[in-house]
């Protein structure tokens, strides 16, 4: 067998690396609770003791929000930039930005999470019309 004294001299530094970060998740405390993905991991039919790995799924969950929310913010303002100038003008009073169901689907369908909302009633082309006039 040929052995790389770098190759396992690197896997040494990586395994330490490893065994550092695994031990700094003891002492953090991440935006979603440990009960939360527990909970989560459990209906998965996921169960392991060891808080560190709860804890870094929580971390890999937060970054995962955090990435979808910071796409759908860029989507939100791709969308501003397209509204028709006089309609620009009165929005240049209000600079918050709205967060709409377009936005936040166009972000998770690039991570590969296909959302589809139920269509409302208020959503038919026939709301509000009379009943004895509608076409159905």
């Amino acid at each position: 067998m040929n052995h790389n004294p770098q190759s396992s001299e690197g896997r040494h530094d990586d395994d330490a690396a490893l065994s550092d970060f695994l031990a700094s998740l003891m002492d953090y405390s991440p935006t979603i609770p440990d009960e939360l993905v527990e909970h989560y991991l459990a209906k998965s039919g996921f169960q392991c003791p060891d808080v560190r790995l709860t804890r870094l799924v929580a971390v890999a969950t937060q970054k995962f929000v955090a990435e979808v929310a910071n796409d759908a913010l860029q989507h939100c303002k791709a969308r501003q930039a397209t509204i028709p100038k006089d309609k620009k003008d009165k929005q240049q009073k209000d600079k918050r930005l709205t967060l709409t169901m377009e936005d936040l689907s166009k972000a998770l369908r690039e991570y590969g999470v296909n959302v589809r909302h139920q269509e409302y009633f208020a959503d038919s082309p026939s709301t509000g019309m009379d009943p004895a006039t509608r076409d159905e």
